[in-house]
């Protein structure tokens, strides 16, 4: 492991036991997760605003 990881780690999970690493680990899976449902809305919003907008 290079120096350089093992600070970034350091300053990342430095003061933390490992509940709250675990916790951590929970809420970016969420946040990855929240962040894709609102990704695939905004596209289904964008399709929809395009057919409606479009002239038969």
């Amino acid at each position: 492991m290079s120096s350089a990881t093992f600070y970034k780690w350091r300053a990342k999970y430095g003061g933390m036991d490992t509940s709250m690493i675990t916790r951590l680990k929970e809420l970016e899976a969420e946040n990855t997760r929240l962040k894709k449902m609102y990704a695939d809305e905004r596209l289904k919003a964008m399709i929809v605003q395009e057919a409606l907008t479009k002239k038969f």
